[in-house]
């Protein structure tokens, strides 16, 4: 316990940022993993739960949220490749067109912001929270 925090004060805040990213990259590839789930989704939940685990025997604990934030990259995904809907969407191709039904982006954009602001800002307070009571 007390190695995580000195790992979380040592270098600064640059480091529980990092921790942060990490946690991020791994709720980005564990959301991904899940949406394609019968596809390559074990492929990619796999390193997931072995990052996740290295990131909780390793890391501080505040760092955790960055999952939620995480949580949001393939929302963000989904709104931009629906950034021409909702309806049906045609484009010009090189043999005419294609078209395609096309979802209303907004909601997707909305929960994606809803996740990642939820984990920016607990991550925020939270690290607040810990260096005013080691004072």
């Amino acid at each position: 316990m007390v190695r995580q925090d000195v790992i979380a004060r040592g270098a600064g805040p640059a480091v529980g940022w990092a921790w942060f990213a990490g946690w991020l990259v791994l709720g980005a590839c564990a959301a991904v993993g899940l949406a394609a789930i019968l596809t390559v989704g074990i492929a990619l939940l796999v390193p997931a739960a072995v990052g996740a685990a290295v990131l909780l025997w390793k890391g501080p604990r505040n760092a955790v949220v960055g999952l939620s934030a995480g949580l949001a990259v393939p929302l963000f995904y989904i709104a931009y490749l629906n950034r021409g809907g909702p309806g049906n969407v045609c484009r010009t191709v090189a043999g005419g067109q294609s078209c395609t039904d096309e979802y209303t982006p907004i909601p997707f954009l909305v929960a994606g912001v809803v996740l990642a602001a939820a984990g920016f800002l607990l991550f925020v307070v939270l690290g607040r929270k810990s260096r005013t009571s080691r004072v």
